[in-house]
């Protein structure tokens, strides 16, 4: 909005008193230390109650009038959303690690180098030190880099809410552009990614117009599992900005497993993930451009994922 000296004299000015709509006096906050607090929090405010973990996203909504919550609930205290741990069989990130703590864990970077290479892509530097995983899944946007690369690893997100713990994969969590599959008194406490075995790995790459700091056309994230002789045993790809959501691609998996990788099966590899797009035309790229790119990307998202697990 304007300042008032650069408003035309006939400019009408937003009263949101005048509408009903909150104002700033109106708004309440609570960080609570744990997640059934956060839960109850959320449960005795209305439908307009936001979870805040970086903000990164909400406070722009917020400094835009897009949203007017009458309460923010800050997880940030909570110890589960803020940290991550390694055990025989998962990985498991709290919602509400930056991405600057994601990219400075040694065991994460060994074990989910893909994920970690997907979340280091949101934003600036500045941006890293406050946007969390769980946010940038949760602002479900059809474009979020960490997304694709969540799928392909195979993350589930721990939601609680009034019943009590349950779990979402990521392929399963957003209904469509800026809408999950949450109700409006749970939100993710952390995400869980199996423990990748011997001679598997992850890689995420993504193509934009710039070299950086911009908004993925085509994201690809790709997760392999070879035998000792180089056959695939395990293999999943995801795409993102191709569609209303990120997509798991089953087909890939099909084309990949029981399969020493060549050309053939790479091909086989870029038709099944072009055939999994249903993408718009905008300003970034038109269909049959991200179409093409999809198929590219998952070649080389493969590739680059089998490398790293021969190197295992």
């Amino acid at each position: 909005m304007l300042p008032p000296h650069e408003r035309p004299a006939d400019t009408p000015v937003l009263d949101l008193k005048s509408r009903g709509t909150k104002t700033l006096q109106d708004m309440n906050y609570e960080a609570p230390t744990s997640v059934e607090a956060a839960v109850a929090a959320l449960a005795a405010a209305d439908d307009e109650a936001h979870i805040f973990a970086g903000g990164t996203d909400l406070l722009v909504q917020l400094r835009e009038e897009m949203i007017r919550p009458s309460l923010f609930v800050d997880i940030k205290r909570i110890t589960e959303t803020r940290t991550i741990t390694v055990d025989d069989t998962r990985v498991r990130i709290g919602a509400a690690v930056t991405g600057a703590e994601l990219s400075e864990h040694d065991a994460a970077k060994k074990l989910l180098p893909g994920v970690v290479e997907a979340v280091e892509l949101i934003g600036s530097t500045q941006v890293q030190g406050r946007a969390t995983v769980g946010g940038n899944l949760c602002n479900a946007s059809p474009a979020a880099d960490s997304v694709p690369a969540l799928i392909a690893a195979g993350a589930v997100a721990q939601v609680a809410g009034p019943d009590g713990l349950r779990a979402i994969a990521v392929e399963d969590f957003h209904a469509g552009p800026s809408r999950t599959n949450l109700s409006g008194n749970e939100f993710v406490v952390c995400l869980d990614m199996p423990k990748p075995t011997t001679r598997s790995a992850d890689a995420y790459l993504r193509f934009i117009p710039r070299t950086e700091m911009d908004i993925a056309v085509v994201g690809a994230g790709a997760a392999v599992t070879l035998d000792a002789d180089g056959t695939c045993t395990a293999a999943r790809l995801a795409l993102g900005a191709v569609a209303p959501t990120a997509r798991l691609v089953p087909a890939v998996a099909t084309a990949m497993i029981g399969k020493k990788i060549d050309d053939t099966v790479l091909a086989s590899v870029a038709a099944a993930a072009r055939d999994a797009c249903n993408p718009i035309d905008d300003k970034r790229g038109t269909v049959a451009f991200r179409i093409h790119v999809a198929g590219v990307l998952a070649i080389r998202a493969v590739k680059i994922a089998i490398e790293r697990a021969e190197a295992e």
